[in-house]
């Protein structure tokens, strides 16, 4: 599909998922093991035969920038690219990026010079399998300006969201972005009853927005030269729907946005489930990352259940449930990790000063409802448990959030630390 070209979000500074975005923008936060969350649009556009990507990235950006570039090398005959974006002081604009709409008005002189008839809009930090030329088809098929992919929601969720709102055609006549609980009550449903337009259930009464836009160039250029609007979610799409056609395009299969500590906790989770809803493995569209030339994992006499551990582990003597091991993670004897989420280190570790901790978790450990970052530290009988039940609370080389204990990057826990 040389005529699409894909503009994917870096994000902004990604402060509900501190402090996992300390270092790190939220498309380069690891996930499963040994992805990062920017693999996720960039295999999805893989598989489409979107070749010509663009990424956007302004905070944090240089771990990003690190993974694109060892990662997505097209050949030249393909005439394909992963290029990174960055947000630039010029002349005209010595501003950064102010929002999602904002930093694609401030790049558009770079993305006029391909020749593409679509633009797909896309998150950095979502995570999800979709096949984008069906949507792509959707769009081009109906004649549509603007097309959004949509999902059906439950109320929960839906304040956080962008909903719809429809008529019994299934034409969009309203948009909402982040309504509150009692505008969610008054408004019932997306879909008026008895519509012959499917895309909801009892459970899921409301159809929010997935943050996944196909504009066509020209509506694109000429909405954000005539609008000084910074959000598509808040202001290009509300203001839109009685200038331009304005579709959905409904998608039934698992997304989850992963922005939050929780959020990004329970995705790892699901990914541990007998059945998970989502899976990087696909025969034909897997989720593509970094290649690693790292040896197998090293399991010795343990008890793993329900877990997925990555390449270049340690694993002796302990014992893992319902957990992510990530790469080269080390864990000593008598250890006990449940519920948890190890994103692994960038490196091994030859020798370890006699008054230093050792990278991993050390022996005698146990570890409950915790994000460990990269490169942390555990020592001895060490006890993240959150006994207490705290939900949110700053402490000395960890924080709680949600109830989950996060160990930041290169965080050191002493030997005998109780949380």
């Amino acid at each position: 599909m040389k005529d699409v070209l894909a503009i994917i979000l870096g994000g902004g500074r990604g402060n509900r998922l501190f402090p996992l975005t300390n270092m790190r923008s939220k498309p380069a936060v690891p996930i499963g093991g040994k992805y990062r969350l920017i693999d996720i649009p960039i295999s999805n556009c893989l598989h489409a035969g979107l070749r010509q990507m663009f990424i956007l990235t302004q905070f944090n950006s240089a771990s990003l920038n690190r993974h694109i570039s060892q990662t997505y090398r097209m050949d030249m005959f393909s005439g394909g690219f992963v290029d990174i974006l960055a947000a630039e002081q010029t002349p005209d604009n010595p501003h950064w990026f102010q929002g999602t709409a904002d930093a694609v008005r401030k790049a558009a002189r770079h993305l006029t010079g391909y020749n593409a008839d679509y633009y797909l809009i896309l998150a950095g930090d979502h995570l999800y399998r979709m096949d984008f030329a069906e949507l792509i088809d959707a769009h081009i098929d109906r004649d549509a300006d603007i097309t959004i992919a949509a999902k059906p929601v439950e109320p929960g969720p839906a304040t956080e969201m962008g909903i719809f709102v429809f008529d019994r055609d299934g034409h969009i006549v309203g948009f909402e972005e982040k309504p509150a609980a009692q505008r969610l009550a008054a408004m019932g449903r997306s879909i008026p009853a008895g519509s012959s337009f499917a895309g909801h259930t009892p459970e899921q009464p409301f159809v929010a927005s997935m943050g996944i836009y196909v504009f066509s160039r020209d509506v694109l250029l000429e909405i954000l030269e005539r609008h000084d609007a910074t959000d598509f979610g808040r202001e290009v799409i509300p203001a839109s729907l009685g200038t331009h056609r304005v579709n959905a395009f409904l998608y039934q299969g698992y997304w989850a946005d992963v922005g939050t500590i929780e959020s990004f906790y329970e995705a790892n989770m699901m990914l541990t489930r007998d059945h998970p809803p989502f899976r990087f493995y696909h025969p034909k569209k897997p989720i593509f990352t970094r290649p690693r030339f790292l040896p197998a994992s090293r399991l010795i006499d343990s008890h793993i259940d329900h877990a997925l551990v990555a390449e270049g582990c340690y694993i002796n003597r302990c014992t893992v449930d319902a957990s992510i091991v990530g790469i080269r993670t080390r864990i000593d004897e008598r250890a006990r990790v449940s519920r948890s989420v190890l994103l692994g280190a960038d490196y091994y570790e030859d020798e370890v000063g006699e008054r230093s901790v050792p990278l991993g978790i050390g022996q005698d450990s146990v570890l409950d409802r915790v994000i460990v970052d990269k490169n942390a530290r555990i020592g001895c009988g060490v006890k993240l448990v959150n006994e207490k039940g705290i939900d949110h609370a700053d402490g000395e080389n960890y924080v709680i959030r949600n109830g989950i204990i996060v160990v930041p990057k290169n965080g050191v826990i002493r030997d005998g630390t109780i949380v």
